[in-house]
């Protein structure tokens, strides 16, 4: 199995959303990753990033979170070119996994039409509430016609213990990292926004944006064993880590 990690965008936020001592005019570049699973019984993009179309309109799709979440990638800087880059289509993809379904992780959902989604359904319910929208939950984004299956708990995903789905719920109600186990680049958990920074797991620092704080402080010290089990955590949006990962046609196998 092959892992590769792929721009979802860029965002630039406060910093002080993520790590509350900051200077509230401070402001924080964030990368928005995707995974490409190549695994051989079908390919798993792990999250879909930000639509394309926010880096020239974002407020046209997202409102007025466009003004918090403020998109600076380029219009190619999405999962859908990043695939094309590989020589991979929408089509390919068989399962799509949302981590939860803020805008940022789902936006390209549209694109896998042949895909199944995999989400927790604690997710799927929030987002289908009637004030959803307010909890940064767009229909344009995540309510497509693809079939969606959910996880209650952990879910492997071929039963082979390659791709392991593990709920980390905190940041959002249904939010799910994925256990990564490659033959010879080793073990990675794919975090998302139970772990937006490096500095959110050393400090134990939940977002201002967390749903519930304790069951996010419960879920970093799930993922904190994780990693003393020797797995590498990928943050959600830490610009140094993604610096310093293979993207694109390089990858982890």
């Amino acid at each position: 199995m092959k892992m590769h990690v792929l721009s979802g965008g860029r965002l630039r936020m406060k910093k002080s959303v993520y790590v509350p001592d900051a200077d509230r005019q401070e402001t924080i570049e964030l990368p928005v990753s995707c995974f490409l699973l190549r695994h051989p019984q079908g390919n798993v993009l792990f999250d879909t990033g930000c639509h394309p179309s926010v880096s020239h309109d974002a407020e046209a799709r997202w409102g007025a979170m466009a003004r918090a979440m403020v998109p600076i990638s380029g219009p190619r800087e999405n999962v859908v070119d990043g695939l094309q880059a590989i020589g991979l289509l929408p089509q390919d993809i068989d399962v799509v996994v949302n981590s939860h379904f803020h805008s940022d992780h789902c936006g390209c959902n549209e694109f896998f039409k042949k895909a199944t989604v995999v989400c927790h359904a604690r997710e799927l319910e929030a987002a289908r509430k009637e004030d959803a929208v307010k909890s940064g939950f767009l229909p344009v984004d995540w309510d497509q016609p693809m079939p969606v299956e959910t996880i209650d708990g952990q879910r492997d995903l071929f039963n082979d213990g390659r791709i392991v789905l593990v709920p980390v719920p905190g940041h959002t109600a249904g939010m799910t990292g994925a256990l990564v186990n490659l033959d010879k680049s080793g073990a990675f958990f794919l975090a998302s926004d139970a772990v937006a920074l490096r500095s959110n797991l050393e400090r134990e620092l939940n977002p201002r944006n967390t749903w519930d704080p304790e069951q996010s402080t419960r879920s970093m010290q799930e993922i904190r064993r994780i990693e003393t089990g020797g797995a590498t955590v990928v943050f959600g949006h830490d610009d140094q880590q993604w610096r310093e990962m293979k993207k694109g046609a390089d990858f982890y196998d």
